[in-house]
């Protein structure tokens, strides 16, 4: 398993067209779904929000291959990346607690607050990226509890599988501190 996270691959090669060509079939996805089901009704602006999401995941995805010095940061980087991303579409879609329209939700953005001021403050560095991710987990948790006890409804699952993401990516940026520091 070492020598996987150890390598480089995840930065170059295909990686990169599937990246893209990935968040390209995402966005295309709704467009032939509405041609079959009226289940699905995007107009011109779900799909500039999407696009706008999908094309700011992808260009994280660069600035982290950029950056990556094993597919440990790599893997890393791609779980917090797409942790945001789950987070922002799951809160605009059907809403955490309750409705989108529910401003309870907002607690959840402040998770990302969290995470994205933290990159900044760690210049992206893995070791600090580790603790980071571990302030997001906290920090999700954080909002759950707050949410719980506010009486605005309970999202432990959820949360669950967030703190999940956020410390499985607090692990590898940890690896790739590791890794880094022995090459």
């Amino acid at each position: 398993m070492s020598d996987i996270l150890e390598s480089d691959q995840l930065r170059r090669g295909p990686w990169r067209w599937l990246v893209w060509g990935g968040a390209a079939g995402l966005l295309l996805l709704p467009l032939v779904a509405m041609q079959f089901t009226a289940e699905v009704n995007w107009d011109g602006f779900d799909f500039l929000v999407m696009g706008g999401m999908l094309l700011t995941v992808c260009v994280v995805y660069e600035i982290a291959a950029r950056l990556a010095r094993s597919n440990a940061y790599m893997v890393a980087a791609a779980i917090a990346i797409g942790g945001a991303f789950l987070t922002v579409w799951a809160n605009g879609a059907v809403g955490i607690i309750g409705s989108e329209d529910n401003p309870a939700n907002e607690i959840f953005y402040w998770v990302l607050a969290v995470e994205f001021a933290g990159a900044l403050l760690a210049l992206l560095r893995a070791r600090a990226m580790a603790w980071v991710m571990v302030a997001t987990a906290v920090a999700q948790l954080g909002a759950c509890v707050y949410a719980w006890a506010a009486g605005l409804g309970h999202v432990w699952v959820f949360t669950g599988v967030m703190c999940a993401l956020w410390l499985a990516s607090a692990r590898l940026f940890h690896q790739a501190a590791r890794l880094q520091a022995k090459a």
